[in-house]
């Protein structure tokens, strides 16, 4: 072969390989492997949440990686009741996976990138569609803490807007810029409201986003059922602050029998 054809081939196979290149470039890398514990504890998640009929075949949970403060780690795209450790994967905060693989991805995995972005304090997201919750982002009424297992929602909970972000779309939280809106609605807040689409609720760890995406939809199905009977008592600021703060330290108790109780159906 002449020094003419060797240059042709060599020109050839870098037009072919370029693309794989290009795409192995554009993956961020693994900040590193989580500690087993927060795997397990992911699929117990998805399956109490599946369980308690807070996530049905739709919504997800998440947990920021323990490694790296950017990164963060989600089941594939798959109904939670039916996730898997094996189903686990990692994501950078602009949510693009780290080793994809072929495997379907959620669509609306940008709630959980831009909020872990906009709130460090944040370690594990739920997101929801239950009707208990929907009904409140529809309404003009704001949903509040109504009992001590609601305390931690620290007042009205804000609705996210998703025309005031995005104008006409199909309600998902698809890209980016959609994802950064609803992280500021969210705000400081531990859950918003996302009209006619579910909720958003986020905590320290994944038994108290676990523990709060449960009884805001308990919170909100006791408010709704108390309008029938006149104007609400609503929890006053300093009740839910110290409310909240016990329940923080005994929320485990509930945490462990619903792990259990998931552990014995498998």
């Amino acid at each position: 072969m002449g020094r003419v054809e060797k240059r042709l081939a060599l020109l050839l196979l870098i037009f072919v390989l370029a693309p794989g290149i290009a795409l192995a470039d554009a993956a961020p890398k693994s900040g590193g492997p989580p500690d087993p514990k927060l795997v397990e504890d992911l699929v117990a998640a998805n399956r109490i949440l599946a369980d308690q009929g807070v996530l049905d075949g739709f919504g997800h949970v998440s947990f920021r990686s323990d490694k790296d403060p950017n990164r963060y780690f989600i089941s594939r795209s798959l109904a939670p009741e039916l996730v898997t450790a094996a189903d686990v994967m990692e994501f950078d905060l602009d949510s693009n996976p780290v080793d994809q693989r072929g495997r379907a991805i959620y669509l609306e995995r940008f709630i959980h990138g831009a909020i872990y972005k906009a709130r460090p304090d944040v370690k594990a997201i739920v997101h929801d569609h239950p009707p208990a919750l929907i009904a409140f982002s529809i309404s003009t009424v704001k949903l509040q803490p109504v009992y001590h297992m609601g305390s931690f929602l620290d007042g009205p909970v804000p609705v996210f807007e998703i025309q005031a972000a995005g104008g006409m779309t199909d309600m998902l939280v698809r890209n980016l810029a959609l994802g950064d809106a609803l992280a500021k609605t969210l705000g400081p807040h531990p859950v918003a409201l996302m009209r006619g689409h579910g909720a958003v609720v986020v905590g320290d760890s994944l038994p108290q986003v676990t523990f709060r995406a449960v009884y805001s939809v308990e919170d909100a199905k006791l408010q709704a059922e108390a309008t029938r009977f006149g104007p609400l008592t609503y929890l006053a600021p300093e009740e839910a602050a110290k409310s909240a703060a016990t329940n923080n330290g005994v929320l485990l108790r509930a945490w462990d029998l619903w792990k259990r109780k998931v552990a014995k159906a498998q």
